[in-house]
């Protein structure tokens, strides 16, 4: 199923005396580029998380974060004696110097050295990360697929998009088709008389170098190549928006395709008519191109 580079989900879960709510999101990119937010006590959960991902999707800027705090359940707080120990002996060595410079210090209570970091050991602290990590993984998986269920509900509905509009790219070849062959037996009057006006106005006339000249003028007027190839792009861009996997920078490149080929009808066009249906084409292919930006 089609999937779009945009989409968004969260969760929310609790264990081990901890609560935590993720965040994950992305919108288009050239490849697939991850970020990962998360606490950095825990080893190896980005690693696991990069490669979760990484199995899943294929393009995209991918943005996951992690919100992770103590549901104050099993907050047992436990005095931290080596970096209290710290504490102290910076404090004495702070004292001394302050005598030295003549210089008085309020005096600190127990209560001033309990809110010192790291003198009390929080309940992060006292949970395993091996234990936290597998249970945050275990959590992050039905958030990952809600995330990729918007990306392909987004990416359905950029398929209807897109399908409308090589519909109307279709409709538009058809009728610069139908311009072409209408105005087949004008340009054949108008070449008729352009050479009538060239040998009446000249003695002798090299009717090979005429002939050249007016190959050249018919070539450099004809579509019907730049039309057929319109035609197979819009039957490869129909086979793509029906294939499985990526197909976001196939179709890039079709655009790109598309693009070169409404540009030459509309320079060889030689003809109001043409030319309105050229612009017009160009048009939707530009508004087509904008949309598949977003297709992965």
């Amino acid at each position: 199923m089609r999937q779009s580079m945009t989409g968004f989900a969260s969760g929310q879960g609790e264990a081990l005396g901890l609560t935590w709510s993720w965040d994950l999101r992305s919108v288009n990119a050239r490849g697939l580029d991850i970020r990962v937010r998360v606490p950095d006590w825990i080893d190896g959960l980005e690693q696991a998380l990069r490669t979760l991902i990484t199995k899943r999707l294929a393009r995209g800027s991918v943005t996951v974060s992690l919100r992770l705090q103590s549901n104050g359940t099993e907050a047992v707080q436990e005095l931290n004696e080596a970096q209290l120990d710290r504490v102290l002996t910076a404090m004495m060595r702070i004292e001394a110097e302050a005598m030295a410079r003549g210089l008085s210090l309020t005096a600190s209570s127990a209560a001033d050295l309990i809110t010192v970091r790291g003198v009390m050991d929080s309940a992060q602290q006292q949970t395993d990360p091996a234990e936290i990590r597998a249970k945050l993984l275990a959590d992050f998986e039905p958030v990952l697929d809600s995330f990729i269920a918007s990306r392909r509900a987004e990416g359905t509905a950029l398929v209807a998009v897109l399908t409308g509009q090589v519909d109307q790219i279709a409709d538009l070849v058809s009728r610069a088709a139908d311009v072409v062959e209408a105005r087949k037996d004008e340009q054949a009057e108008r070449m008729r008389a352009a050479l009538a006006r060239v040998t009446d106005a000249q003695e002798t006339v090299d009717e090979q170098r005429v002939a050249q000249e007016l190959a050249l003028i018919a070539v450099k007027a004809d579509v019907t190549e730049e039309i057929d190839r319109l035609r197979t792009h819009i039957d490869a861009a129909r086979v793509l928006l029906q294939a499985d996997g990526a197909v976001g920078r196939k179709l890039d490149f079709l655009m790109q395709e598309f693009n070169r080929e409404a540009n030459t009808l509309c320079s060889k066009a030689q003809s109001a008519q043409l030319t309105a249906v050229g612009l017009e084409l160009k048009t939707v292919i530009e508004q087509m191109r904008e949309q598949v930006q977003n297709v992965e």
